[in-house]
């Protein structure tokens, strides 16, 4: 929360969004911007209540493609929280084309979701790698320059448009598949009684050495498969 004031102070008529979520917080967080703020820098109480308007909690949403659509109309960037990082949340901000700064000074898993993220996309530049000071930084350049701004939002809505094949990070068949053969390499493993250890999955090669990837026609036949077996379970269970 510190680093969120910091960046507030230093990017000009910038406001910072938070889920709603419980509202009973809401008044002890708002207390604490205060607090921290006017022990930073003593200044006025009216000051501090300037930061607290530049500071909206939003509603839940139970609709996660309300919430999608909402975060695309709303923010530039969603800032990670720390050391718990966002995982569905980051994943709804990077599908509404909101980059995300995170800080990846760390090995936990729960460390590191947004940072492979972020890796994987191509904005490696998004990771804080020496703290919440570059966390900060990162930020408010954001805000500051909107050339780099548009860059990076521009790379990541690409990513979300490439089709045959399509981005890695956007291909759940091939994601799906990479994974099931993880699980047989760590089952057949464990039935050949060897200790536990890293698995690598080897993508298989197609023609002229390339990796594969899901292309636009696969998933229009996987959308239509998809449609036929719902119609026919409906029309079973009318029968029924």
């Amino acid at each position: 929360m510190r680093s969120w004031i910091r960046i507030l102070r230093e990017v000009p008529d910038s406001i910072l969004c938070m889920v709603e979520n419980p509202s009973e917080g809401v008044p002890n967080l708002r207390k604490f911007v205060t607090e921290v703020t006017a022990a930073d820098d003593g200044e006025s109480e009216d000051d501090d209540e300037d930061l607290n308007d530049r500071i909206h909690f939003l509603p839940w949403e139970q609709n996660p493609f309300d919430h999608q659509q909402r975060s695309h109309s709303l923010c530039n960037v969603m800032l990670d929280s720390h050391p718990y990082k966002g995982h569905t949340t980051a994943q709804d901000a990077l599908y509404a084309g909101v980059p995300i700064v995170t800080r990846s000074d760390g090995n936990d898993m729960p460390l590191r979701v947004s940072m492979s993220a972020n890796i994987v996309l191509g904005l490696e530049e998004l990771n804080a790698v020496g703290g919440s000071v570059e966390y900060e930084n990162i930020a408010i350049r954001l805000g500051a320059d909107e050339t780099w701004f548009r860059s990076v939002r521009e790379r990541l809505v690409e990513t979300c448009l490439r089709k045959d094949p399509m981005h890695p990070y956007w291909d759940v068949p091939r994601y799906v598949e990479n994974f099931q053969k993880g699980i047989k390499i760590v089952w057949d493993r464990f039935l050949e009684g060897k200790e536990a250890d890293h698995v690598e999955v080897e993508e298989d090669v197609h023609g002229e050495g390339k990796l594969g990837g899901t292309m636009e026609a696969e998933l229009v036949a996987r959308e239509e498969k998809r449609r036929r077996m719902k119609a026919k379970h409906e029309q079973m269970n009318d029968e029924l």
